[in-house]
């Protein structure tokens, strides 16, 4: 069993790393192909690759984009609905728990456990052997929630998230007037442009099963300066004009700050990408 996870993990590796050099390659080569179709002379970076590259260039009109890493880390998605389990950090406060237990009402086909004593290797051992998808640990700073860890099985990626304005649903004015649906939601994603921002919308869109046509149940993804808001609402058709929306809760801003190329207990993974101190003094600088 160890053998074949290290094999398959190896396996991962490779591909990952071919997947970024293909890439590159087709990226380079289409920047020459736009160039020589506008007529405009190439760029300084690209002058000795067009000596390598120039002959094969009438060969490569078929080529179809490189691989992605959907099509390997989220190979299932669509055809088996995720499977995921929820837990907390150990000796959890009252409002950490309230706010798993809602959160395990955010997704479908979640389970929620007690920590209790458990390390995370025995997560990820648990995880792997009930064929679990997605492990989403919610951690505290004196009782207030303050970071969420979502890691995709069997071999990755994990992102580690911060919160920010955390509010429970009853905390929520209008959460007396809806109740908490249990249908598969629609998911609406406004300002993911960036690389990293496909990358992490992704991430977070997987966790969700997909919806039936007749669902009233909306979730809400939206980024903005690097937050990304995270909104619950359920609605109703009054007529074929008008529909009337009630946020359900709970909700939370949340900024990605690191994503590692492997599950959560393997501290070795290599880095994706990580949020460096000194990017925060460029304000005009958007990673999302």
């Amino acid at each position: 069993m160890i053998r074949r996870q290290a094999r398959e993990r190896r396996e991962y590796i490779y591909k990952k790393a071919a997947e970024t050099q293909e890439r590159s390659i087709y990226e380079r080569k289409q920047k020459m192909k736009d160039a020589l179709a506008e007529g405009k002379q190439l760029p300084t970076e690209l002058r000795n690759d067009a000596r390598k590259m120039g002959p094969d260039l009438k060969f490569d009109e078929a080529q179809s984009n490189p691989t992605d890493h959907v099509d390997d880390e989220y190979s299932r998605a669509g055809v088996y609905d995720p499977k995921i389990l929820l837990t907390t950090s150990r000796d959890p406060s009252s409002k950490l728990l309230q706010f798993s237990k809602e959160m395990r009402l955010v997704f479908p086909n979640s389970h929620r456990i007690n920590r209790g004593n458990y390390v995370v290797k025995e997560l990820a051992e648990a995880c792997r052997a009930n064929e679990v998808t997605d492990l989403i640990v919610v951690h505290e700073h004196r009782g207030v929630p303050d970071a969420l860890i979502v890691s995709h099985f069997p071999h990755g990626p994990t992102v580690y998230f911060t919160l920010h304005n955390v509010v429970l649903r009853h905390d929520i004015a209008s959460h007396s007037s809806s109740t908490v649906s249990e249908q598969y939601p629609h998911l609406l994603f406004d300002g993911f442009e960036s690389k990293l921002g496909q990358r992490v919308m992704d991430v977070l869109r997987f966790l969700f099963p997909v919806p039936k046509e007749d669902s009233k149940r909306v979730m809400t993804f939206a980024n903005e300066g690097d937050f990304v808001t995270f909104r619950h609402h359920v609605f109703l058709k009054t007529s074929h004009k008008s529909v009337e929306l009630a946020e359900v809760g709970p909700r939370f801003d949340m900024k990605p700050y690191e994503i590692r190329q492997g599950t959560i207990e393997q501290g070795e993974a290599d880095l994706e990408w990580v949020l460096r101190p000194f990017q925060n003094t460029s304000r005009k600088r958007k990673a999302l």
